[in-house]
């Protein structure tokens, strides 16, 4: 399990105690708010319910154990991660992105590598050791996901189905996401899940050609896909599975497509540079506990990486999570190593081909 180690914070403190004795009023607010700081962590969260699942699940009951206080920063920006890495000024010691995304941060130099004077190795399974720069602890599932009620007889079982506008017809949404796009469009033209990567970019777009017209809306934000849903707007779209679940538990009558789903990890990694790093690495192993990531995944519904976590939920719900054996087997993942090297000229051309 983890290791509660104070680091520099408590040694801080007792430097802040030396300087103190000589009497001044200004050591004396300084060591007051070294105390604080030392006991404060700031965590970068999507805010919303995600967030405040994370208070339950994981904030207070690491400020029970530890007895620092976590604060959340929202919303999640790597944009804001670069910039205050450049800077030097920072509004939060610890993020949570997607692996595409954790491994540009790295080749940029934005990121700690893994504390493990602080980490106890032993604790954390070595699948979850992503990059040597944090640990992905969750995994969002991408799907195809329709209206039931939209398709009495049966509704599209793959991306090829999706393309499909004369059997499926009906208003379809879609995630503006480039390297997603790229991803099933070769799904649907028959290339297969292990055959993916490298990526064929022209015969990607060339597809995506054939779809664009058909989709009524390319959405950005969870809330939104959920909005779609809901009101009818689509009939069948790209959706995350905690979104399905979600929507099904309101009644929404939605059929989540497990064949062809795209699982990326989440990574929880530390800033370059922020001076509460080993507060930060702490707190990412305690994110790394099957409890405490069970307790997260039953209320986001997003799959747990450690397989220990089903331990602590009902069989039920871990069978409608996205890394559950018979759903991973159905997936596939990005090549996050690729992506990073071709991310530039591929997010250029989408947002080209998005306008034209």
């Amino acid at each position: 399990m983890t290791k509660i180690i104070d680091g520099m914070g408590r040694r801080s403190v007792l430097k802040g105690l030396g300087i103190a004795g000589a009497g001044l009023a200004a050591p004396s607010i300084w060591r007051r708010n070294a105390l604080a700081q030392d006991k404060v962590l700031y965590v970068n969260t999507w805010g919303g319910t995600w967030t405040a699942d994370e208070q339950e699940s994981y904030f207070k009951p690491f400020t029970q154990e530890t007895g620092i206080e976590i604060r959340p920063v929202t919303p999640v920006s790597f944009a804001k991660l670069k910039s205050q890495v450049q800077s030097g000024n920072y509004e939060f010691d610890l993020t949570c992105i997607n692996t595409v995304e954790a491994s540009q941060a790295k080749a940029e130099g934005l990121v700690e590598p893994i504390d493990w004077s602080v980490v106890d190795r032993k604790s954390i399974p070595p699948h979850m050791v992503f990059n040597d720069m944090g640990f992905a602890y969750i995994t969002l599932g991408t799907h195809l996901a329709y209206r039931k009620d939209k398709f009495p007889n049966g509704g599209p079982k793959s991306w090829a189905d999706f393309w499909d506008v004369k059997k499926f017809p009906g208003n379809r949404g879609m995630i503006d996401r480039p390297w997603f796009g790229i991803e099933i469009a070769l799904l649907a033209d028959g290339v297969p899940r292990d055959k993916l990567y490298p990526l064929d970019i022209n015969r990607g777009f060339k597809k995506l050609d054939e779809i664009k017209p058909h989709i009524k809306v390319w959405w950005k934000e969870a809330a939104q896909s959920e909005q779609l849903v809901r009101d009818g707007e689509v009939d069948m779209t790209a959706l995350w599975s905690g979104r399905a679940i979600t929507l099904q538990r309101q009644g929404v009558p939605v059929e989540l497509v497990w064949e062809g789903s795209e699982l990326v990890p989440v990574v929880a990694f530390v800033p370059k540079g922020t001076p509460r790093a080993k507060l930060a690495w702490q707190y990412a192993a305690f994110m790394c506990r099957p409890d405490r990531m069970a307790e997260f995944t039953k209320r986001e519904l997003y799959g747990p990486m450690d397989p220990r976590a089903f331990d602590f939920m009902d069989k039920d719900l871990a069978q409608k999570m996205p890394t559950w054996p018979d759903h991973a087997k159905v997936g596939f993942s990005p090549d996050t190593t690729w992506l990073t090297s071709n991310m530039a000229p591929l997010r250029e051309r989408w947002t080209q081909w998005l306008a034209g």
